[in-house]
């Protein structure tokens, strides 16, 4: 277990994460301890290197109060997004959440047995050929696609493994390991750095292979009981006798991920649609790409495509704003890139569908995270348990 000097020095050093600068006093109030104890343990991080003194802040009367932050390139984190094709692997400085550098491999997750060896191996392969030594890495986080039990560290979609996916991957690398599912850790990015960011009740959109929900609820992620909250691809809205990737049919991700458009594009082109795209690659992240660019670019066809999949998204979005009436819903994940042109779909379909007056007080953005946002999302993950979790592994202790 942690000594309460290090206890102590996990919560401010987790208050200071992601850019912040405060003062002791705020500090004092955030982690609940007397403001003499909470300047005296900022004054023993100051000596060790990890924090740094920011000058005074803005005088509202009286003395100004001493502000500080985590000191640049002294605490990091390895974050890891993850869909059902695609993984992406980053090194996170949390001084200010700048993503230090990146790797990308392909690696299918159905019906692939050998892939959490494969993720262990290029984890060890990406951490040791970075300028990051692993004694400032603080921890692991992993989103991915799939229902993921977080206290058991199981995922029941992919990545089986006799022993939870924490154990495997903190035995084969060696740091604490944390994981979550892809959308509940966008929604965490979003209410940490993002547009949800001060809001209580926020539904933050996945648009990818599957249409994903994360849930801000009275200002907390929400995961539900077993942590499978946001199953929203999987919301039977249509008639259309279309078999989902989860064994039923008529799921709106049958109608609206973007899957989905990558297949109505071939189709369309091979019946002669005009359009700007000549053909359509093969690799599923070049097409999604290769429409969200034709479609930003004027082309009627890429548009045409892409306001059917938000119109579709827009009538499980009405189901969702009658339930939970949010006051923010965000459009967020892969598809997102595309700005401004799913806002009106999405919003014709709320407006047929939901009630005026619930419709109303609902606001409809689209991310500006894009494509980091489940990788700050994970780093978010570590930060949030960064104080709750006793040291088992080499690299889980407080950095000096």
């Amino acid at each position: 277990m942690f000594s309460k000097s290090d206890l102590y020095k996990r919560r401010i050093l987790k208050e200071l994460c992601f850019g912040n600068a405060l003062s002791g006093t705020e500090i004092s109030s955030r982690i609940e301890k007397s403001l003499p104890l909470t300047v005296r343990i900022l004054g023993e991080l100051v000596k060790e290197g990890l924090v740094e003194e920011k000058g005074y802040a803005p005088s509202s009367g009286g003395r100004r109060p001493q502000v500080y932050a985590l000191k640049p390139e002294k605490m990091y984190v390895v974050s890891v997004a993850m869909d059902q094709l695609v993984t992406r692997i980053a090194i996170i400085d949390m001084q200010n959440c700048d993503i230090i550098c990146t790797e990308k491999i392909g690696l299918p997750l159905p019906k692939n047995p050998d892939a959490l060896g494969v993720l262990a191996n290029q984890l060890n392969h990406f951490i040791d050929n970075s300028t990051i030594a692993r004694d400032k890495i603080i921890g692991m986080g992993i989103g991915m696609p799939g229902f993921v039990d977080v206290s058991k560290g199981i995922n029941y979609s992919f990545l089986k493994t006799p022993t939870s996916i924490v154990d495997f991957l903190q035995n084969r690398v060696g740091i604490p390991v944390y994981i979550d599912n892809d959308s509940s850790l966008i929604a965490l990015a979003e209410f940490r750095l993002g547009a949800a960011r001060g809001r209580s009740d926020v539904m933050v959109i996945n648009i990818n292979w599957g249409i994903g929900l994360g849930l801000i609820l009275n200002g907390e992620l929400f995961r539900g009981c077993t942590g499978f909250a946001g199953e929203f691809s999987h919301i039977p809205i249509f008639v259309n006798n279309k078999l989902c990737s989860c064994g039923k049919s008529g799921c709106l991700e049958t109608e609206a991920s973007m899957l989905v458009v990558i297949e109505r594009a071939v189709e369309g082109l091979k019946s002669g649609r005009v359009s700007t795209i000549e053909e359509m690659p093969e690799d599923f992240e070049e097409a999604c790409n290769t429409i969200i660019s034709a479609a930003t670019h004027g082309d009627t066809f890429a548009v045409e495509l892409l306001s059917e999949a938000a119109y579709n998204i827009g009538r499980g979005i009405a189901i969702l704003i009658h339930i939970l009436n949010p006051e923010l819903i965000i459009l967020s994940g892969r598809g997102a890139a595309a700005g401004k042109l799913w806002l009106a779909p999405v919003q014709q379909a709320v407006n047929s569908y939901c009630i005026p007056r619930l419709a109303s007080q609902s606001e409809l953005a689209v991310s500006t995270l894009n494509n980091r946002a489940e990788l700050i999302g994970a780093a978010a993950l570590v930060i949030e348990n960064y104080d709750k979790k006793p040291a088992k592994n080499k690299g889980d202790r407080v950095l000096a």
